[in-house]
């Protein structure tokens, strides 16, 4: 067994059995001679129950999670006609959530599938697990500030009602309001002039952010590039390895077998001389009474 596949068996254990199952699987490495990959193991953290239920959502409900992290590829390649999908895909994984929270015998609370849902964004917001292995998470992820490139792990911000006043007018209100008129235009244009520069300033910084967010997004692209390189070149040569030993015991059959061969002919030649000789007393012996 290799360490890798040993975490992503610990991972997909049931919670409660997390601990004994990790000391299991350390125990197997150590039988196999990776000590360091043991050790390595058995320190690994046990997930909380939000994070648990994410990784099982990896395992066993690939179809749903890849769901997720294709509209999650559109809206941070600019396409925000992918939002309703992705609030879909989310609301999917989160009924699973549920119902696997049910099966396991865990409460499925409102607190939990928050957690569940804030880590599914931040999932989405980095493009996958990195820096962990996928469906390895040992803790809850808090999602990156990613509604600034349209996506959103909560509901959407009720718009406050605009109530307009009841209109009271008496004639000398109307001649307050007709003195103060210059001076509201001009606190108006003051004011105009003001909301265009904080305007113009939100506009940059949220620009600002928005390329953040895309460097950032390349940064953790190129990061899982290179992981999952070297996870082919692990897995590649673990694969030549498990070959090469097979090779060998095979080998080393032939030549079990090939010495076998041999001791069996030279039995049979013994044999087959033993019946010459046999044959050879007998037709003496024949002679002999015939005479």
């Amino acid at each position: 067994m290799r360490y890798a596949d040993a975490v992503a068996e610990l991972y997909q254990t049931p919670h409660p059995s997390f601990v004994p199952e990790r000391k299991r699987l350390a125990g197997e490495l150590k039988a196999a001679g990776d000590r360091e990959g043991a050790a390595k193991l058995a320190k690994l953290p046990r997930p909380p129950i939000s994070a648990w239920v994410v990784n099982q959502l990896y395992w066993h409900a690939r179809d749903a999670f890849e769901a997720l992290m294709k509209t999650a590829d559109k809206l941070r390649g600019g396409d925000l006609g992918a939002t309703g999908k992705h609030r879909e895909a989310m609301a999917a994984l989160r009924e699973r959530a549920a119902a696997m929270l049910g099966d396991a015998g865990h409460a499925a609370t409102e607190s939990t599938l928050r957690r569940v849902t804030q880590t599914l964004s931040a999932l989405a917001a980095n493009g996958g697990f990195e820096p962990d292995l996928p469906g390895t998470l040992a803790e809850d992820r808090d999602p990156p500030g990613f509604e600034a490139i349209g996506i959103s792990s909560g509901k959407p911000k009720p718009v406050p009602e605009k109530h307009e006043p009841p209109a009271k007018h008496t004639r000398k209100s109307s001649e307050t309001h007709g003195a103060h008129d210059g001076h509201a235009k001009k606190s108006s244009e003051t004011y105009g002039a003001h909301d265009e520069l904080k305007a113009a300033r939100e506009a940059a910084a949220a620009k600002a952010k928005q390329r953040e967010h895309e460097q950032a997004a390349k940064r953790a692209q190129e990061l899982a590039e290179k992981k999952r390189e070297e996870q082919v070149r692990v897995q590649k040569a673990a694969e030549r390895h498990r070959i090469e030993a097979a090779l060998r015991t095979a080998e080393g059959e032939v030549a079990s077998r090939e010495r076998q061969v041999a001791a069996l002919k030279k039995q049979l030649r013994d044999a087959e001389h033993a019946v010459d000789t046999a044959k050879k007393i007998a037709k003496d012996l024949a002679r002999t009474l015939d005479d």
